[in-house]
């Protein structure tokens, strides 16, 4: 599986679903896409979400990685990783998850 970082701008999240597992996201374009929520993880005492694009024109096992975050008003929302040294320990994390599911 490979991994992306979000390559659109988040600006907000519009619905979450818990019994699907799925969360709405919406682009800087006002655009509306659809992910499903494989994993949360958590490293270094912050949390990231492991996402798949539902029913878009996409790599077909291309996971997208943000992390979890508050903004000023305490929302919840999530951003992309701009932290290389960041990155590389999320998707060491996630590789490592994997592994354990596969023993």
């Amino acid at each position: 599986m490979g991994y992306a970082r979000s390559s659109f701008f988040i600006k907000g999240v519009k619905k979450m679903s818990q019994q699907e597992n799925t969360i709405i996201l919406t682009d800087e374009e006002g655009k509306e896409h659809e992910f499903l929520v494989v994993d949360i993880l958590s490293v270094d005492e912050d949390e990231y979400a492991v996402l798949l694009p539902v029913g878009e024109e996409s790599e077909p096992d291309e996971a997208i990685v943000l992390k979890i975050d508050v903004d000023e008003e305490g929302n919840e929302v999530l951003r992309e990783i701009e932290d290389e040294e960041e990155w590389e320990r999320v998707v060491q994390a996630w590789e490592e998850r994997l592994e354990n599911l596969e023993e």
